[in-house]
């Protein structure tokens, strides 16, 4: 298998394994759907990361099976290839890339579908699709602009050159600069934390935040106001406020 979960305390570790530069070439795409969905389903699964290990997070797609591939062929692939990022992008709970090395093209797109991206002081990332005659198909002209504007997004797409992490730092393309050795340690630490936290309100606060950002203010207040009423139904939101009121904020211990 091309990517691997491993869930250890509540968190999910997607791991792409497919040396030397974790191209995504149609079965990793397959598989990262599956698991995608897997960690979506699964109760002990509280909070994800995606990793491509200490070397490289993702060079891109396999350009030698892309280039076999015709229009037709293309066409019939396009929904597949963006549903498997989608599929990552919709898991609803907080997800985050650990990137090091190499995020380009395809594994730029997929530290998009994360909720937050750190990354290794050694990390490059970038869209250079264009350099093929091509556009980014898995999200990136979509995603990308949402997150950096669409100035700074065409800047990227149009010239499909690689940025380092300090630029990606500064334009909001990524979250937080570690050294490379501490990328994963980092994510981790961030995912564990949130994974003991209540689990249907981050999954409001992810979808309200969302499918806001997807649609006019006034749909997006209703979406948050149903969930902030919603929420109070729930064992977390008592176990929360009661644990403000008999001992302060931040000590609540949620199942």
């Amino acid at each position: 298998m091309t990517v691997h979960l491993e869930v250890a305390d509540g968190v999910g570790t997607i791991r792409l394994d497919r040396p030397p530069m974790n191209a995504l070439d149609i079965a990793t795409q397959d598989r990262l759907k599956e698991l995608a969905e897997e960690a979506t389903r699964r109760d002990d699964v509280r909070a994800v990361i995606l990793w491509g290990g200490e070397k490289v997070f993702a060079a891109g797609a396999d350009i030698k099976e892309m280039q076999a591939m015709d229009h037709p062929a293309m066409v019939a692939r396009s929904r597949a290839l963006q549903d498997s990022f989608t599929a990552v992008a919709r898991i609803p709970k907080p997800v985050v890339a650990a990137v090091t090395g190499y995020a380009l093209g395809g594994g730029c797109e997929l530290a998009l579908c994360a909720d937050i991206r750190i990354a290794g002081e050694n990390a490059k990332l970038g869209q250079p699709e264009i350099l093929l005659g091509l556009i980014p198909g898995a999200g990136g002209t979509q995603r990308l602009s949402r997150l950096v504007g669409p100035s700074r997004a065409k800047d990227l797409i149009f010239t499909g050159r690689q940025v380092k992490a300090d630029e990606a730092l500064a334009i909001g393309l990524v979250d937080r600069v570690v050294p490379a050795g501490e990328v994963y340690e980092q994510a981790h630490a961030w995912a564990a934390k949130l994974a003991q936290g209540p689990a249907i309100a981050l999954r409001a606060a992810k979808e309200s935040v969302d499918v806001g950002l997807e649609t006019d203010i006034d749909s997006g207040l209703a979406v948050e106001r149903n969930w902030f009423a919603g929420l109070f139904a729930t064992e977390d939101r008592e176990t929360g406020m009661r644990s403000f009121v008999e001992e302060g904020p931040g000590k609540a211990k949620f199942r």
